[in-house]
């Protein structure tokens, strides 16, 4: 009798376990989807200035590579399927991916899964989460600016326009997912 009460009870554990993973994982596509909102078109480029990328590192370094992989890869799939979770500049549904966008798009669950791979490996510092967050920076536009390569057959045009205009904003955003990641990691683990 003990030991069946103790196995429904390592079982519910479990599933209460897996649905609170799912929950987060959830909450963070959403929480990127909300980001996305907060959207600027910028004159002279199809590429808007939105918190999506702040998002996606947010999530990377506080749920860590594999958890942050699987929020961003739900959320590719949720504006796949025509859900409004990408920023409201640019062709809705699967089209976004073939729009000047879709080279970040498609690079954010990599990104996440970098930025929280580094940061997740040893102390968890503002400092490493700034290195964590620049290399997934560094990743997430030579995605973007190599799709606008391939649309505009021109390096420097690729770069004036998926580059050059965010990289003070980018600098911004780094700050402070790393700020507020490792804040976070801190607080939570004591």
């Amino acid at each position: 009798m003990s030991t069946s009460v103790t196995q429904v009870s390592a079982t519910r554990s479990k599933s209460l376990d897996l649905a609170g993973q799912i929950a987060i994982i959830v909450a963070a596509s959403v929480f990127v989807a909300v980001c996305a909102r907060f959207s600027l078109p910028i004159p002279g480029t199809p590429v808007p200035l939105t918190l999506q990328n702040f998002a996606v590192l947010l999530v990377g370094l506080s749920l860590g590579s594999r958890r942050g992989f699987i929020a961003l890869a739900l959320y590719l799939a949720e504006g796949a399927a025509g859900l409004p979770v990408f920023s409201p500049v640019g062709a809705p549904g699967i089209l976004r991916f073939a729009g000047p966008t879709a080279g970040y798009l498609i690079a954010y669950p990599l990104v996440a899964a970098l930025a929280g791979y580094i940061f997740e490996r040893g102390k968890q510092t503002f400092a490493r989460a700034i290195s964590a967050a620049l290399l997934g920076e560094l990743l997430l536009f030579a995605c973007g600016v190599s799709w606008l390569y391939v649309l505009t057959h021109s390096l420097a045009r690729a770069i004036a326009l998926g580059l050059y205009w965010f990289i003070f904003a980018e600098v911004m955003k780094v700050m402070f997912a790393a700020g507020i990641a490792s804040t976070w990691r801190r607080f939570s683990s004591k």
